[in-house]
């Protein structure tokens, strides 16, 4: 059997977090090889307890889980949106986005560890993807005839088309010299998993504040039948600290007074974690033989939860530009398949971003005149079918020039 270090691969995937080996599997299914290589120990990613986070799945990101193979082994593990209510400091007049009963749910919140547990188990049997984890990258080489990465213990792995999908702060973009237009919103999600006396009913609450959202977001019951959400709640910078700092108790009682009775008394709070919030778009999304998916292209504000979910977008234009091509004979790393991923991407990713980003501004402006035009523009839009019907499809995935691995 050959040896897969020294093989050339269709794809050298740079990041193999949830969207680089989602990216590896898709491509699997394509009939197309990749190295993934990560600086990550992936028994340190997916232990207990190393991150609370959980993640919105959209109803499109879960027919890509479906496409690819692993929802079936997720599904005891979704918890299901049936409903989302948006309110302004849960004040009088809120908007509550219900889809009829045979459009299905609004998407599925999942913890992030199970995510990451899925895609590993699947990546470690398939003979397509060749995943190379605790690697650090000494040196990145693009040519026109291939790409190639260096590792700092000296193997070096080949590729045809090299894909960073290392997150924010992608070194490979930064490196390719691609420019990115980038603002700091001066804010920082906090993140902790809540128990509460009242059950959700698998509705997700967004309650703006001046200073930000306060999202409560639908998780599973525990075995013994305790009610859990998890909470993402925007601060100011200068506040991040002091309520990171705060006793657990002090913390809810914070909590409490910002959610009112919806879900009724706050019992208990897991641990809790602060990640800056920015805004980053890139001028563009290809180079020779590059392209950028998920983070490394675009970071949006998490209002809407659709980071992840713009991320698996791109990875299913991708592969369906890549797998196109190579019906015809042609190499991955082929100038115009490359193109028509840019383009096809470029457009829906940055509406994306201006919506989100409009949305925190439209939220953030203090003030009682502001929350009373925000009241009656959602009043508007509670009484408008279209207009909900839009943001729900939005909230779905299912707008827009959909990938073939995003549909049913």
């Amino acid at each position: 059997m050959s040896n897969p270090e020294t093989e050339t691969r269709d794809l050298l995937i740079l990041g193999g977090g949830l969207v680089g080996m989602t990216l590896a599997l898709a491509a699997a299914k394509k009939g197309l090889s990749s190295h993934v290589v990560d600086r990550a120990d992936p028994a340190e990613l997916t232990r207990e307890g190393f991150d609370d986070r959980a993640t919105a799945i959209s109803t499109a990101s879960w027919h890509l889980f479906r496409n690819i193979g692993i929802a079936e082994g997720l599904e005891q593990f979704a918890c299901n949106i049936s409903s989302i209510a948006v309110t302004d400091q849960n004040k009088p007049g809120r908007i509550d986005f219900q889809p009829e009963p045979h459009e299905g749910t609004l998407g599925r919140m999942f913890p992030n560890r199970r995510l990451r547990l899925a895609l590993f188990e699947a990546a470690a049997e398939e003979p397509l993807i060749h995943w190379v984890s605790k690697a650090e990258i000494a040196e990145r080489q693009r040519s026109e005839f291939g790409v190639a990465a260096v590792l700092a213990d000296g193997r070096k792995l080949k590729g045809r088309l090299m894909v960073a999908a290392e997150g924010r702060g992608s070194p490979t973009r930064e490196e390719a010299g691609i420019t990115i237009a980038k603002w700091d919103y001066k804010h920082r999600a906090i993140i902790a998993g809540l128990t509460h006396s009242k059950p959700h009913d698998n509705v997700a609450w967004e309650i703006f504040y001046p200073a930000g959202p306060f999202a409560l977001l639908p998780m599973n019951d525990d075995a013994d039948g305790t009610h859990r959400s998890s909470l993402v709640w925007t601060v100011s910078e200068d506040d991040g600290n002091a309520v990171m700092k705060l006793g657990d108790r002090a913390f809810l009682a914070e909590v409490q007074k910002r959610m009112g009775d919806v879900l009724g008394e706050v019992t208990s709070v897991g641990a809790r974690s602060s990640w800056p919030l920015g805004f980053h778009h890139t001028a563009k999304i290809t180079d020779e033989r590059l392209a950028l998916v998920g983070d490394a292209a675009h970071g949006i504000h998490p209002i809407a939860g659709q980071g992840l979910n713009l991320g698996l977008r791109d990875v299913g234009a991708l592969v369906e530009v890549l797998a196109e091509g190579a019906r015809i004979g042609l190499d991955p790393g082929d100038a115009q398949l490359l193109k028509r991923y840019e383009t096809w991407r470029g457009l829906d990713s940055f509406m994306v971003a201006l919506a989100t980003d409009g949305l925190t501004r439209l939220f953030g402006a203090p003030g009682k005149t502001a929350s009373a035009i925000r009241r009656l523009g959602m009043a508007a839009v509670q009484r408008t079918g279209p207009l909900k019907h839009w943001f729900m499809d939005e909230a779905r995935g299912v707008s827009g020039d959909l990938p073939k691995l995003l549909k049913a």
